[in-house]
């Protein structure tokens, strides 16, 4: 009997768009962070946030809360897509 075994190919952009409607972090180059639910995302990794707030200093200092922002993909250092479950694991050690 034989089994075919299918690759499963996990792109980033899928990764992004699996993280749809979750809460995320998204570093920027000038070394801001902006926390929100992520909403859309297109194939040049622009994102846009819902209920953001801005943060700098390593999420130290609040700069300010946003309805909705969008975030140009080419600014963009890094995503947390699992951001709530990566904060709630720092909190427990």
């Amino acid at each position: 009997m034989v089994v075919a075994q299918q690759r499963i190919t996990l792109t980033p952009l899928k990764v992004l768009r699996g993280a749809m409607n979750k809460t995320v972090l998204v570093k920027v180059k000038e070394n801001t962070e902006f926390v929100g639910k992520l909403i859309m995302t297109d194939p040049t990794m622009n994102v846009v946030l819902e209920e953001a707030t801005e943060y700098k200093d390593g999420g130290a200092e609040v700069v300010a809360k946003y309805g909705k922002i969008l975030v140009r993909g080419s600014q963009i250092l890094y995503i947390c897509v699992d951001y709530t479950e990566a904060q709630l694991r720092q909190a427990s050690t």
